[in-house]
């Protein structure tokens, strides 16, 4: 199936100039254009699109996404070196998840805190009205 960049834009949820970008750096290895000069998109650079953002998402360089890209591209010899990049980028995600989970953790404490304080607060005035 092919796709406009106004499609890819949209479904991935970047600019159209972030797709031209990633182009002109080497990040998408051969995005097709049409007899207008449009560019047309595979399901395979769609492919690619999603490395590379989820890539950008860890905070890698374009650089190293680019040496990754043309690892990729090279031969199959370099799987070794792809696989460490792979497991580079999962680290870094996963040390993100757990400094989320750490986050999420204390906003939780404190919403147990006011949670009990407003219960406490609301008993209180449960009490006072009977009292009346």
């Amino acid at each position: 199936m092919n796709f406009s960049i106004k499609e890819v834009a949209e479904k991935l949820n970047i600019s159209q100039y972030t797709l031209r970008y990633y182009e002109r750096e080497g990040l998408i290895p051969s995005v097709q254009r049409d007899n207008n000069g449009r560019r047309v998109y595979t399901d395979a650079d769609l492919g690619w699109l999603q490395i590379v953002c989820c890539m950008r998402a860890t905070g890698m360089s374009i650089s190293y996404i680019k040496k990754y890209v043309d690892l990729c591209i090279s031969s199959k010899d370099t799987l070794d070196e792809r696989r460490k990049i792979m497991l580079e980028q999962k680290e870094i995600i996963e040390e993100e998840i757990k400094k989320y989970t750490d986050l999420l953790e204390l906003v939780n404490m404190k919403l147990d805190y006011y949670d009990k304080k407003v219960s406490k607060d609301e008993l209180k005035e449960l009490i006072i009205e009977k009292k009346k």
